[in-house]
């Protein structure tokens, strides 16, 4: 009896070994819980946002026309000016002292003149007594015209330094504010050197970059009417603005255009920030889908279309067109009527086994979901 119970289990022991070393089958894919909507068309109209900056429409450099050492600067940045108000003076003792030179050599030509001009009349009477031939009036005729040459030269000259004394003092030609101060008493300036920037009072312009691609759209728009709006920042108010002025040349270091747009008398400040936006005409026929609906596949943007019958999704390239706030517009790949996944595309894989995300929540739970889905819409 002990011998055939031995036996047994001698026997059984390779049989229990070969079931342990047996391959276990792997187990099925779970299916997965996806939420999915039906495409449909509609219209767009893309809106691009542009960082905008408010400006003057007249902004100039203004400069001594002389050379000197700056003694004094009546404005600061952030000044309001008046027109023919002074903003800064030079040091004008050395063209004061030319002013003068010019004064004196004026009056030591005029004196020449009257001189000639005396020594003209004596020698003409002389000449009409026959004391003297025609050659010598005619010597006295010449110095008369070359004096009264001098003489104009030195009026010019005279004028000429008058201007110059009067450089020494840089008046606003406009009135405005000051926008930036280059230079500070003390400082020795070149002619044409920039001391302060004035923005002229008067229209304001919008002033902001585009890229290349969008050069174009933006010159279709020049001269119409509001064909841009501006949105100021911290406010929901759209204020309209015309294009008027497209950059020809890209900015070297940016490789963008810039573009100016008119605000008219919007009531606007010099150096505000604002959100200029272009709105593209409206296009029929278009397909929008949440973001989380494209995923990226070997370099090109898929969508997961789904099989109604298998209960299976396949990925899908699309051209996309853009994004718009939480939504993309696809242009093609997909038509009206395709069921789209648009939560679960992380894990999924084609031919995969799906089901509806309600499906997948307990039955107790649908009536909640159904309430949060109807609140969210």
């Amino acid at each position: 009896m002990k011998h055939t119970r031995s036996l047994a289990v001698m026997f059984s022991l390779p049989l229990l070994l070969l079931a342990g070393c047996a391959k276990k089958e792997a187990a099925p894919e779970p299916v997965r819980a996806v939420r999915t909507v039906t495409v449909s068309s509609g219209s767009t109209a893309a809106t691009h946002d542009y960082a905008a900056e408010i400006k003057a429409r007249t902004e100039s450099r203004l400069g001594f026309r002389v050379a000197g050492k700056l003694q004094s600067r009546a404005v600061n940045l952030g000044d309001t000016v008046r027109a023919g108000q002074v903003l800064a003076q030079l040091d004008g003792q050395d063209l004061r002292l030319g002013q003068e030179a010019a004064r004196a050599a004026l009056a030591a030509a005029q004196t020449n003149l009257d001189q000639v001009n005396a020594d003209y009349k004596r020698f003409k009477e002389l000449r009409d007594q026959g004391f003297i031939g025609a050659a010598e009036l005619e010597r006295r005729d010449t110095a008369v015209k070359t004096a009264r040459a001098q003489l104009d030269q030195a009026k010019a000259q005279a004028s000429v330094q008058g201007n110059q004394a009067g450089y020494a003092t840089l008046v606003a030609g406009a009135a405005g504010v000051v926008t930036a101060v280059d230079a500070e008493p003390g400082q020795v300036v070149s002619a044409g050197t920039p001391v302060v920037r004035l923005a002229h009072d008067g229209p304001r312009d919008a002033v902001f970059a585009v890229p290349e691609d969008r050069v174009g759209a933006l010159r279709q728009l020049l001269g119409q009417a509001g064909g841009v709006s501006l949105q100021m920042w911290g406010s929901g108010e759209l204020l309209p603005a015309t294009v008027r002025e497209v950059s020809a040349a890209a900015d070297p270091v940016t490789r963008t255009f810039q573009v100016k747009a008119d605000l008219g008398s919007a009531p606007v400040r010099l150096g505000q920030t604002a959100t200029l936006k272009v709105t593209n005409p409206a296009v029929a026929g278009v397909i929008r889908l949440p973001l989380t609906a494209v995923a990226e596949a070997q370099g090109k943007s898929v969508v997961w279309v789904l099989d109604k019958q298998a209960m299976t999704v396949r990925p899908q390239p699309v051209a996309v067109a853009g994004a718009d706030g939480n939504t993309v517009v696809v242009t093609a790949g997909i038509k009206p009527g395709d069921e789209v996944v648009v939560a679960g595309t992380h894990v999924l894989t084609p031919g995969l086994k799906v089901k509806s995300f309600v499906e997948a929540v307990a039955p107790g739970a649908k009536s909640a979901l159904a309430a949060a889905s109807a609140a969210a819409r």
